[in-house]
């Protein structure tokens, strides 16, 4: 057994889970923050067979996807941060770990 945990982007989140959800995987959605715009995000547990594993995974690039965005740059001055010119960026997209999972027992 496997466990997945994959991060995609807050936008993409409820595409992932209904694409799971419509082929059969079960998921626990936990919203969390980081990377580095500190957005929004979610994390997605995802309990599968080994041979499951690929499946999920094409199900999840399926369903995330990167796309360019405008941020504004800061610079530090002797008052404060100033806004400069904006700098584009790649957000979204997913991040996914598979873990062995020991022992599951559903209680």
């Amino acid at each position: 057994m496997k466990l997945i945990i994959a991060i995609v982007n807050r936008d993409d989140a409820n595409a992932v889970t209904q694409n799971l959800s419509k082929n059969g995987f079960s998921s626990t959605r936990l919203s969390t923050t980081g990377g580095f715009l500190l957005a929004g995000n979610v994390t997605l547990l995802i309990g599968v067979q080994d041979d499951q594993v690929q499946a999920v995974i094409d199900l999840i690039h399926h369903s995330s996807h990167s796309r360019k965005q405008l941020v504004p740059a800061l610079t530090e001055m002797s008052y404060g941060f100033m806004p400069v010119m904006p700098v584009e960026v790649t957000v979204g997209g997913a991040t996914v770990f598979v873990l062995d999972v020991e022992r599951f027992e559903r209680l």
